[in-house]
């Protein structure tokens, strides 16, 4: 499984707005903030909205908002709404897609895969990159004022 660019920035994204809560965050300062191009994001974000992760503000101070407290959001829900199926194989999802299913040497292996990257990203939410992201920061001020 190849996790895209659109899943490591939705997830980026959805970080940075979370980190400004309550306050809507306009995607260019997100952008900005993250390196990402405006125009993509703004593909992104539209996915976002649609799966329910954030929603629009309209208005002087509008933007977007998480639509959930970051503790109700996994990262595996988030990278399945933007990537689909993360199945390292075809056969994990459907098993009528290969001849060889329940006969394969290599097909507990994908699964083990498949159950691994599941357990991480599911056991992974919102909040808990928040927070890792807050200790990041921090870390930054400490070795400037070390300096």
């Amino acid at each position: 499984m190849w996790v895209s660019t659109k899943a490591q920035y939705g997830l980026r994204a959805l970080v940075e707005i979370g980190l400004r809560a309550p306050q809507a965050v306009p995607l260019k300062e997100v952008a900005e903030a993250q390196g990402i191009s405006l125009h993509y994001l703004e593909q992104i974000a539209a996915q976002l909205r649609r799966a329910g992760f954030i929603r629009s503000v309209r208005g002087a101070k509008g933007g977007y908002r998480l639509a959930r407290p970051p503790e109700r959001v996994t990262a595996l829900e988030v990278v399945e709404a933007l990537e689909g199926s993360l199945a390292p194989v075809s056969c994990i999802e459907d098993p009528e897609s290969c001849a060889k299913v329940g006969q394969c040497s290599t097909e507990l292996l994908w699964k083990r895969v498949d159950l691994a990257m599941r357990g991480v990203l599911g056991g992974t939410t919102l909040k808990d990159l928040i927070e890792e992201r807050k200790l990041l920061e921090a870390k930054k001020l400490i070795q400037l004022e070390a300096s």
